[in-house]
């Protein structure tokens, strides 16, 4: 089999055996958010930023524009001197409960993204986030590390692979952006 072959195929693996019925409660969780104009926060380090950042893009301009409702959804990770002045002063682990601190309401939905499930900072934003009264969202893989067990809901891609887990927790998103708007 060749390397190609073997990629695809396991990623496909991973996405199949997804859990539909947790990927289920986050839509209706999302659904509900949207439908009494609640907050979305997301976030994430690295390849798992970036993803933040594109799928706050898709449920934001793309929920709007299918449903003509808007969305309020925002990625933590785009702030980039706001990340920097709370990374120097109160240090890197502390950048995205700030901005949960600031921004958040009870009823608000936090989604962290982390492959590995235990980056610090994205940790410490879930705990902030569930004292404030908001509802946390993890998406990781490997074990599911922290996050899955100090997110209230879970999505933990079967697969000890990052680039494979980054690869399915964006087919999440756009899976997220199609339920939405169906």
């Amino acid at each position: 089999m060749s390397k190609i072959s073997e990629y695809l195929k396991l990623v496909g693996k991973a996405i199949a055996e997804l859990p539909e019925d947790k990927i289920q409660d986050m839509v209706d969780t999302l659904k509900a958010a949207h439908a009494q104009g609640r907050q979305v926060f997301l976030l994430g380090n690295g390849g798992s930023a970036a993803t933040a950042s594109h799928v706050a893009e898709d449920l934001q301009k793309g929920v709007k524009e299918c449903t003509g409702k808007r969305f309020k959804v925002m990625a933590l990770t785009d702030a980039t001197p706001l990340i920097c002045a709370w990374a120097n002063d109160s240090g890197y682990d502390c950048i995205f409960a700030e901005q949960i601190d600031s921004f958040a309401e009870p009823g608000d939905v936090v989604i962290a993204i982390s492959g590995s499930g235990n980056s610090p900072n994205v940790i410490k934003a879930v705990e902030k986030a569930n004292a404030m009264g908001a509802i946390t969202i993890g998406w990781s893989g490997f074990d599911g590390g922290k996050l899955a067990r100090v997110a209230q809901k879970s999505i933990v891609v079967p697969s000890d692979n990052m680039q494979r887990i980054e690869d399915v927790h964006l087919v999440l998103g756009h899976l997220l952006m199609t339920c939405l708007v169906s």
